[in-house]
């Protein structure tokens, strides 16, 4: 069972944290920055906000290794593309804390996010 279904998805939790960093803190920080700005906001990014990243990181893996086991790796990366993104900016952008700049970027680096892990999970299961 480790083998088979823990440790793929603590592989791909770990790719889907490194991914998430790399976005959101060190090639989109500033957008995020700004636009908080803009609102009279702090952009929030505690020791607690990174430990619930951590959190969404394993419960977005999770989900993955769950389509997989029915789904092929691209179905399995379109559905939780759209589960795990699409429907987060669509809350996030309607509570007016998205900066819609950062899509042009957001959207093909999350695709890749999203395929990898997907490609780990099935490769490991």
């Amino acid at each position: 069972m480790f083998k088979k279904t823990i440790l793929p998805v603590i592989a791909a939790t770990i790719w889907i944290s490194i991914s998430e960093f790399v976005r959101n803190e060190l090639l989109l920080k500033s957008y995020w920055i700004e636009h908080y700005s803009g609102l009279g906001m702090v952009f929030p990014s505690d020791p607690v906000n990174g430990a619930v990243w951590g959190l969404w990181s394993l419960l977005f893996a999770i989900a993955i290794y769950i389509f997989s086991k029915k789904y092929s790796l691209i179905e399995t990366t379109m559905l939780a593309w759209f589960v795990g993104f699409v429907l987060m900016w669509v809350v996030i952008g309607n509570m007016n804390v998205l900066p819609f700049g950062i899509l042009v970027f957001a959207i093909p680096l999350s695709l890749f996010e999203a395929f990898l892990a997907a490609f780990i999970i099935r490769k490991m299961m």
